[in-house]
């Protein structure tokens, strides 16, 4: 759901004016945020053979980028209730 390069006919004007293909252009830059968070977190270059090798690689990618989130919530949640805390005492 990219628009195109250069100078658009009406038809590609009237697709790319379309509501659900604008919705669908700005969710792309978060499909590029994960797929960077990937391979920052040692997806860029998958070591198991086949597609069930290629599958299983990535679900384990995926079960630890999302592992690596909660901990950051996690952390978050902790250092707002730390806060709170110093706020109390003072």
């Amino acid at each position: 759901m990219l628009p195109r390069k250069g100078k658009c006919n009406q038809a590609e004007a009237a697709r790319e004016s379309n509501p659900e293909f604008i919705r669908l252009r700005r969710r792309h830059s978060a499909v590029e945020s994960a797929i960077n968070a990937l391979e920052a977190h040692g997806l860029d270059r998958c070591p198991d053979h086949g597609i069930d090798g290629f599958k299983r690689y990535v679900a384990l990618a995926v079960l630890g980028r999302n592992l690596h989130r909660l901990g950051a919530i996690l952390l978050e949640r902790d250092a707002a209730a730390e806060e709170r805390g110093r706020r109390r005492a003072a």
